[in-house]
């Protein structure tokens, strides 16, 4: 071990001490930036940046579960990355395919997709699927991988859902103008039942939600890291943590 890496154990360990567990965020929504610049900048390829991405994801999750997070939402590609070349994009639905087959076989964490299933190809729907199934029954986080995700597009999915719901019900359209509220439209989410992210984290440095949960956060605490997300470090998951806790979150009050 060079001189380096122990000054970055000691100040890693210096930060998770003074964490205050109480104060954790219970889900941490994440926006995985920067694959491709890290590439760039490592003399890399950009299937390289998207494989790095990928490998630093079960790694991050280990923190979390050290830090007693519950739900974790992983922003992995959005209906945007549709409009990328096929050369990129090909590669990239099979990093993605593997990295949630991973997730799955760990045994550790709950998977569950978020996102419009009707764009994927059909690998990626089944891969998603079965990894739904197979950790149903386990305990640990629950890990939404957003594939297929778009913050306008799930509004709009909700929106749909309500309607169909209502129309099997037999609600006409007065009753259903009369019921509509934000409780209703959350039970049609993607994310149904879960809490909403206390905390986004985004890295590479760029400062916008991008359709990033839209309903969802609301009232989230956001953090913005200018590494690029191959290159992530705990101390940086850490600082984050940090930063979140020594907020005070007042809901508009």
């Amino acid at each position: 071990m060079n001189m380096r890496d122990l000054v970055y154990r000691l100040y890693a360990r210096r930060v998770r001490g003074r964490l205050d567990h109480a104060q954790v965020p219970k889900h941490i929504g994440l926006i995985l930036d920067g694959n491709r610049r890290w590439a760039r900048a490592s003399g890399g390829t950009t299937a390289q940046g998207h494989r790095a991405g990928a490998e630093k994801i079960e790694e991050f999750l280990g923190w979390c579960a050290e830090t007693d997070v519950e739900v974790v939402t992983l922003w992995m590609l959005s209906t945007d990355n549709f409009d990328r070349p096929e050369s990129e994009l090909v590669p990239l639905l099979g990093i993605i395919e593997d990295s949630v087959r991973a997730l799955a076989a760990d045994g550790r964490w709950r998977v569950h997709h978020v996102g419009a299933l009707d764009i994927l190809p059909d690998n990626t729907r089944t891969t998603l699927k079965e990894a739904e199934a197979v950790t149903s029954g386990n305990t640990g986080i629950l890990v939404n991988v957003a594939v297929g995700y778009g913050g306008r597009q799930e509004i709009a999915d909700a929106v749909r859902s309500l309607l169909h719901d209502a129309a099997r019900k037999g609600t006409t359209f007065e009753e259903l103008a009369e019921a509509v509220d934000i409780d209703l439209i959350s039970e049609h989410l993607y994310t149904r039942g879960q809490p909403d992210p206390d905390l986004v984290i985004r890295t590479s440095g760029e400062q916008r939600l991008s359709g990033f949960m839209l309903w969802q956060s609301a009232h989230s605490e956001y953090y913005f890291c200018e590494v690029f997300w191959p290159a992530f470090r705990k101390v940086d998951f850490l600082r984050a943590m940090r930063d979140y806790a020594a907020r005070h979150r007042r809901y508009g009050g």
